[in-house]
């Protein structure tokens, strides 16, 4: 076997191993997170924040409706300029898109606003584009 031939069979060792402990690493950070989310407590204060979120965005949907309208009339007709002016944030759980105008938070001082999957109206607050 050449050097050259020893030296590429290294490196395909290496990048196995490397390969082989992020799997691994991953799968055990996902048996931990398992867990967590498995606990009664976490369970029980889930339930509470999905309730209250849920709760607020009905308290909250008759004012905040027509920004529901004007998002689902531009998705429907393609404007890509209306959508552009909507608020980044969205709530993984839910896998909804804020239908206020970005800065509203600041401006109009109100919080995350949308709609379900299911089409329940839902409201939260946070500053993670992608969790609130």
């Amino acid at each position: 076997m050449s050097a050259s031939d020893q030296e590429a069979a290294e490196q395909r060792v290496q990048d196995a191993v490397r390969r082989h402990a992020r799997t691994r690493a991953f799968a055990e950070a996902e048996d931990v997170i398992t867990a967590v989310l498995a606990d009664p407590g976490v369970q029980e204060a889930r339930a509470r924040v999905e309730a209250s979120e849920t709760e607020l965005g009905m308290e909250l949907c008759a004012r905040l409706q027509p920004f529901q309208d004007r998002y689902d009339q531009a998705v429907a007709e393609g404007d890509a300029a209306r959508l552009t002016g909507v608020c980044g944030g969205k709530h993984g759980r839910w896998g909804r898109i804020c239908v206020l105008p970005d800065g509203h938070e600041t401006s109009m001082e109100e919080p995350h606003w949308g709609r379900t999957s299911e089409g329940r109206p839902i409201a939260g607050v946070g500053s993670a584009p992608d969790d609130w």
